[in-house]
């Protein structure tokens, strides 16, 4: 592949994986390459495994009995243990769950024509209560203590229901009906989450991993510094675009920004942004790639099942709200280069498009078949395993990145530790969604929050948006979504009338809003280590960024229009006033507004013409009607008559500044 401006590095392993010794890298290899055929074999219904596949239930045991004993010898007990060798009590538990996991999948049918779930043998009760341990134990190592403790704590929450004190009490359960329930049921740890994980999720993960093995990411990284390297502010918009692809791919905001922030970063850095202000790109443009169809990461497939409808609803809902969040992070990037005068690479240094489209023209060949498959085919299941194959197959025809022995090992041991976290944590968030379930207090949780709301939508919003933003601290974002989609979007959409696929999006939105708001901001402290600047200072760059993402959320779920749900009409309305208001708030956000210039030419008055603009530009952007006391009508006339004048004394005061100079 063409060389980027940039030396690669080897991004830093910051996940706490440990290093495998001698011979157990084969272990997640072949672990991997056996539930690649089991779901091969599922979903295309070759029926070619019978022994595990022909049963739905048992398909999806075998799943969690292929990945879920691989945390304990992937991650370290703490952070003190060894992270260079598996110690004896880490084999322990690695077989312990193995053997676990396996007694449920050769009872899974047992399980369903008996009705173990309600009435088990007493072998097959102790069998859940083990089960129910290591999944704790698997989601502390894979998801971390906070997450750990939340679902630990609300999986024997069913024991205790009618001693907990006013809206939280439910129906109780004793020990051993908790735990039969919580492991056999399809509301517990087979639930919805780990079912739409073996319907959808494996294959669109596979297909990432291989993107990004075979170059992909490269190719994206390179294909943008040839298109935008050399405009004003080129390396952050750089960032902006290629992140955008790769978060879409990764599904994983850490993992893009220490892949694509290695090179990104230092090329904003020559041009002249400053340190904080590079990595708050970083971050900024890998949380939105997360939020960019058409992969979405695990969260939208989870969603779709949620939903029941299918993934490319949702993929085509958040178009619009992505376009708008990628938007205002390029025009405050291009207002702030424009404003301290940044230009761009010099293209002597810059790839050439022509290679770099004959190296990888046949990425975007492949995504554009997936998107086919999914958009217009609806084969949503078997869509990434076509085009992986198809990937693959030029990948290995072409001279360019052809795989060999090492890659393919490679390829496999990556995607087995994906696919071990994230059954880790949607395992335990099972448990999670299972309690609620058992006690009934998932039907009774939006009936309280509507209550509490006292009927009104708009703060009902607001605490769903303020729940969403904490759990995004605590736990991941999809073990945060699947949380929120039992307890709070039921209150949204029965209490608020609001549509169910807006309410979906609005809550995931949120939910990732931590990783670019301090205190927390992992996506943007990530970054400030790429960087070397400080964390805090990185964050509130990266809050400022990405201020346009606050509003977003509520633009859609006041009136879904901006998701494609309502008449054209209405549509292409909404979404040209949300445009508007974007372009407004961004340039607004730096200082400097295209067509008018800079918005500082006057001192005195820059701080009330750029309120006016921001305070205008979200005026305009709000949906009138509905829970807002306001018409569109009414909002557009006053957010008029803030713009109108604001730009007209800024553009005065930027035709005096040069008369003045010539005096």
């Amino acid at each position: 592949m063409t060389q980027s401006p940039i030396d690669e590095k080897k991004p830093e392993n910051i996940s706490g994986v440990r290093d495998l010794p001698g011979l157990w890298p084969w272990l997640p290899r072949l672990a991997t390459l056996a539930l690649t055929l089991f779901t091969i074999d599922y979903l295309f219904n070759l029926q070619l495994i019978n022994l595990v596949t022909q049963v739905e239930s048992q398909f999806f045991y075998m799943v969690v009995a292929l990945m879920l004993p691989l945390v304990f010898v992937l991650w370290p007990m703490n952070r003190f243990a060894s992270r260079h060798k598996v110690p004896w009590y880490d084999i322990l538990l690695f077989l312990a769950a193995a053997g676990i996991c396996g007694f449920f999948v050769y009872n899974a049918e047992q399980i369903l024509d008996r009705g173990w779930e309600y009435a088990a043998p007493d072998y097959a009760v102790t069998m859940s209560f083990l089960f129910w341990v290591i999944v704790v134990e698997a989601i502390r190592r894979a998801g971390g203590l906070p997450i750990a403790v939340i679902v630990g704590l609300a999986s024997i929450y069913p024991i205790f229901a009618d001693k907990v004190p006013g809206p939280i009490q439910g129906f109780p359960s004793t020990p051993d009906q908790t735990a039969i329930y919580l492991a056999m049921s399809r509301e517990g740890i087979m639930g919805i989450p780990l079912q739409a994980f073996a319907n959808l999720v494996i294959g669109f993960l596979l297909f990432g991993v291989a993107l990004q093995k075979t170059g992909g990411g490269k190719f994206f990284i390179n294909l943008a510094f040839a298109l935008l390297g050399h405009v004003r502010g080129g390396p952050a918009k750089v960032a902006v675009f290629s992140s955008g692809l790769m978060g879409s791919m990764s599904g994983s905001v850490i993992t893009n920004v220490m892949t694509t922030g290695v090179l990104s970063i230092p090329a904003m850095r020559r041009v002249g942004f400053g340190k904080s202000y590079a990595a708050g790109v970083e971050a900024c443009a890998s949380t939105g790639g997360v939020l960019m169809p058409p992969v979405m990461g695990a969260t939208a497939f989870i969603m779709a099942a949620f939903l029941n409808i299918p993934y490319g609803t949702i993929a085509l809902a958040a178009v619009v709200p992505s376009v708008l969040y990628f938007l205002g992070l390029f025009i405050q990037i291009d207002a702030y280069a424009a404003r301290h005068d940044l230009k761009g690479l010099p293209a002597a240094e810059l790839p050439s498009l022509r290679q770099t489209l004959k190296e990888g023209w046949y990425f975007i060949f492949v995504f554009v078949l997936l998107i086919w498959m999914l958009f217009f085919l609806r084969r949503e299941a078997t869509a990434p395993f076509y085009a992986t194959a198809l990937l693959l197959v030029i990948n290995q025809v072409l001279p360019y990145q052809r795989w060999g022995w090492q890659d393919l090992k490679e390829f496999f041991g990556g995607a087995g530790k994906l696919f071990a976290e994230l059954i880790a944590i949607l395992a335990g968030v099972g448990l999670l969604v299972g309690a609620l379930s058992v006690t009934g207090l998932s039907g009774t949780i939006a009936n309280d929050l509507i209550y509490l709301a006292g009927g009104n939508t708009l703060v009902l919003l607001m605490m769903g948006a303020v729940t969403s933003f904490i759990l995004g601290i605590g736990m991941t974002v999809t073990a945060a979504y699947i949380f929120l989609a039992v307890a709070l979007a039921p209150a949204l959409i029965n209490g608020g009338g609001m549509d169910p696929l807006a309410v979906h999006l609005f809550i995931l939105y949120w939910g990732m809003l931590s990783f670019i708001t301090p205190p927390v901001a992992l996506g943007a402290f990530a970054a400030a280590t790429v960087a070397g600047s400080r964390a805090m200072e990185t964050g509130l760059q990266a809050m400022r960024l990405g201020s346009v993402i606050y509003f977003i959320p509520f633009l859609f779920v006041l009136n879904p229009a901006l998701i494609f749900q309502g008449s054209w009409n209405e549509i292409l309305v909404v979404i040209l006033q949300a445009l508007a208001g974007v372009v407004l708030i961004a340039g607004s956000m730096q200082g400097w507004i295209l067509g008018v210039g800079n918005l500082a030419a006057s001192r005195m008055m820059q701080w009330p013409i750029r309120a006016a603009l921001i305070i205008g530009g979200l005026l305009l952007a709000i949906p009138g009607g509905g829970p807002v006391p306001l018409t569109n009508l009414q909002l557009s006339m006053i957010s008029a008559v803030l713009i109108i004048p604001a730009l007209a004394l800024a553009w005065a005061a930027q035709r005096r500044q040069p008369a003045l100079a010539g005096r």
